[in-house]
């Protein structure tokens, strides 16, 4: 057995060694993230997966019309990501490999620089227009409107010259089998523009005098000197439309996305040192490894480190979510996006760029940003089927409209109007920018979620299971007493047969076993044969000794004397024998994280219940459950149980949690709903954990429960509007209670509506004090 699963991270040693294996057999899976420029709404999105679904080497693709990007998993031995990223171009988008390194370097300057000029164009050509509607309002009729002709030219020019991306998407996403909602701007503002210049044209004699001649004199559309034109609701339409779609993409890309703030904690320029010991301005870009840099007091350290001089005060809070300052000195490790607080220090950079533990974090949240919550699937479902609905609805409408009034402009212009208010652009953003929002300010407080179901799992937990060591404690046990069954024997002898056996695994106890045994400078024997006995311990052979064991005192075949000192009830005890005769047991204590009773109180007073199992033995349990008030609490609980356990709370209807740190947390983490590993877990932990918490605060899971909640209730809240907006927008388009200009302008303002409630999410905060107490904030 291979010593990957003699590992453990609680007393009962009971480890399940088929975790890693089953890792391992998984199919072929490569993951790549695209950057896809070109979307205009969820139908747009909802196509792209469809192409690609359809491909056999794709596993899972997940578009986020929001975040504007791709997340696709593939089979690495039968497609490559060029050929993915042509696949996506072939429906008309414009698709780009976002490789961690190309995202980690990115700025957003350039869309911060560059000037709207087709939206600027759009302005202009409609500012005449509304010039002569500001003279209608003040009761000089159609006077200040500018003559037919004058609009013809400026329509013309807006609807075939500034509003051709709304051609160009329109007809990719037909001929990609779907429609999207550039299809009903083009159908109601090319039916307005075509309406408009039949009436023109025909109004007059036909000769060229008769139609620049015909102008708006007074009265209104109908009067007797002009023809019923409608060319400003068009103008107006596309102009609003645009800078509906402007806001937006000004909104995701700056105010919804953590990504560019968390780029900008990295200088672009460091001090280098040289050789002949100067300090010199160099480019972020061109420090190496095994590079020398300076960071000073209120300067953030430029990537991850190792201190070699001098000391100071740094804030992780960027990664940790505690804002409590810690002391860095030589051998100590830093990390980019420090803060430097007080002090300077001299360090030997260690990885640079995405190879961070920043940049890590810059391409897990994005990875994570980029996935789909379950509740958005009711979104992709309507909008599939939305804009053929709405072109037959506005069809309907114009038939009756006309059939009912006998006139064809009125009919057109209601028909219109449903074709602008139906966009299905709030519904779409309403789950990925809650989405993006939510992630955001999780990962500014220490939490990393997997993804978007994660998250949305951790909104509805009501019932959180905890482990023990680890996680309400320190992990770091320390030998409070012994005793030996022969009293001959030394205690270093029989620590050094443990430590030597428990080398070979890395749960809490077996390092404190071996921590004391070097701190003795006790030397470790070599051992081979090692194997676990799941539920029990450890064991190996040594030369010359026979078969040692290292476990629970039946493992050890030790019977402990019942009139032992009370610490013995509330520690775990390690067993030591050689070939089945016992030598003695230590007895190792645990302490709790100075935060972990405000953290069950917190996850208490919020409605959640909170269990603890572990494998420790029941007395032990017993003992830090009533020291932190938690009313159930398992001891001697094997991993298997632990899974068994939390299924059985879920088929009683419990969306259950749970947290832990090592490999025999990971059954139990897989089987609850949402999952948390603490901070530097085992591999194992974090890889089947759905969040991983960066701070060693218990406090993060508090929060993390409550950020998504908040997040899942925003997505609600979204998601009604949009479909509030659309019931009531619609009725009331074809009843001609709205004309196009207000249908446009509304539907740009319920897309700009379902963003500003998603930013609401960003001031969700966790104050941090220093004496580690913890207040949530909205």
């Amino acid at each position: 057995m291979n010593d990957s699963t003699s590992t453990a991270t609680d007393p009962s040693y009971n480890v399940e060694t088929d975790i890693q294996e089953n890792i391992q057999t998984q199919p072929q899976r490569a993951h790549l993230q695209l950057a896809i420029d070109g979307m205009s709404c969820q139908a747009c999105a909802s196509r792209i997966e469809k192409v690609l679904n359809k491909k056999p080497s794709i596993y899972e693709v997940s578009v986020n019309f929001a975040g504007e990007t791709a997340n696709v998993d593939y089979d690495p031995t039968q497609t490559t990501p060029e050929e993915v990223t042509e696949w996506v171009n072939k429906t008309g988008f414009i698709a780009n490999l976002q490789e961690s390194d190309n995202l980690f370097a990115q700025s957003d300057k350039d869309t911060a620089t560059q000037l709207p000029w087709r939206l600027i164009g759009l302005w202009v050509c409609l500012l005449p227009f509304l010039v002569g509607m500001a003279g209608m309002l003040v009761g000089q009729g159609m006077a200040w409107m500018p003559p037919v002709w004058i609009q013809f030219v400026l329509a013309t020019i807006v609807q075939f010259g500034l509003a051709l991306p709304f051609y160009k998407s329109a007809w990719a996403s037909i001929k990609g089998g779907l429609a999207n909602m550039d299809v009903l701007v083009v159908l109601g503002t090319v039916t307005i523009w075509a309406y408009s210049t039949y009436i023109w044209i025909t109004h007059g004699d036909g000769s060229l005098a008769s139609l620049l001649q015909t102008v708006n004199h007074a009265g209104g559309h109908g009067s007797v000197n002009s023809p019923e034109v409608y060319f400003e609701a068009g103008v107006m339409v596309i102009a609003f439309v645009r800078t509906g779609k402007y806001l937006e993409e000004r909104t995701k890309k700056h105010s919804l996305n953590s990504i560019d703030l968390l780029l900008s904690l990295t200088p672009d320029e460091v001090e280098q040192q040289q050789s002949n010991g100067d300090f010199h301005q160099v480019a972020l870009q061109d420090v190496q490894v095994d590079d020398i840099l300076r960071a000073k007091q209120g300067s953030r350290v430029a990537t991850d480190g190792v201190v070699i001089d001098g000391a100071g005060w740094c804030v992780e809070s960027h990664l940790t979510g505690e804002s409590v300052p810690l002391k860095k000195e030589q051998g100590d490790e830093l990390l980019a996006g420090a803060l430097v607080e007080n002090g300077s220090l001299l360090y030997r950079v260690r990885a640079k760029g995405s190879d961070t533990k920043l940049g890590d974090m810059v391409q897990a949240l994005s990875d994570a940003q980029g996935s789909k919550a379950k509740l958005a699937r009711l979104a992709d479902k309507v909008t599939a089927i939305f804009v053929p609905v709405v072109v037959a609805i506005s069809l309907i409408t114009f038939g009756l409209t006309w059939w009912l009034t006998g006139m064809v402009d009125t009919a057109l212009m209601h028909a219109v109007s449903v074709l602008v208010i139906a966009c299905p652009c709030a519904l779409g953003l309403a789950t990925p920018a809650a989405i993006m929002a939510g992630m955001g300010v999780a990962a500014r407080h220490g939490v990393w979620f997997k993804d978007a179901q994660s998250l949305e799992a951790a909104g509805d937990i009501d019932t959180v299971v905890l482990d023990k060591t680890g996680t309400l404690t320190l992990g770091k046990p320390t030998i409070v007493d012994q005793v030996m069954v022969d009293k001959s024997l030394a205690v270093d002898d029989v620590l050094q047969l443990a430590a030597s056996v428990e080398a070979h695994a890395s749960h809490p106890l077996a390092t404190a076993l071996i921590n004391v045994a070097n701190e003795r400078q006790l030397p470790l024997l070599p051992v081979i044969d090692i194997s676990v006995v799941k539920g029990a311990g450890i064991q190996a052979q040594i030369e010359g000794l026979g078969v040692v064991k290292v476990g629970t005192a039946e493992f050890a075949n030790l019977t402990l004397p019942k009139m032992m000192p009370k610490v013995w009830q509330i520690a775990s005890t390690v067993a030591i024998s050689i070939n089945d005769e016992p030598l003695g047991a230590f007895a190792l204590a645990d302490d709790l994280k100075a935060d972990t009773p405000q953290a069950i109180t917190a996850l208490q007073d919020a409605g959640i219940d909170v269990i603890l199992m572990s494998g420790d033995k029941q007395s032990v349990v017993d003992h830090v459950a009533e020291q932190l008030g938690i009313k159930a609490a398992y001891g001697k609980m094997s991993p298997r149980d632990k899974a068994s356990q939390i299924a059985k709370l879920q088929t009683a209807g419990r969306k259950v949690a749970m947290a832990g740190d090592g490999v025999n947390d990971a059954p139990a983490m897989a089987t609850a709903d949402a999952s948390f590993a603490m901070f530097e877990g085992t591999d194992v932990a974090q890889h089947s954990a759905s969040a991983r918490l960066m701070g060693e605060s218990l406090m993060h899971i508090d929060a993390a429960q409550k950020i998504a909640h908040a997040t899942v209730r925003n997505i609600k809240q979204n998601l009604f509007f949009a479909f509030i907006y659309n019931c009531l927008g619609i009725p009331l388009a074809a009843f001609g209670f709205l004309n196009p200009m207000i249908a446009a302008a509304a539907m740009a303002l319920s897309s700009i509506s379902v963003l500003m409630n998603a930013l609401r999410l960003t001031r969700f905060k966790t104050k941090v004090e220093l004496d580690n107490t913890v207040t949530i904030t909205k």
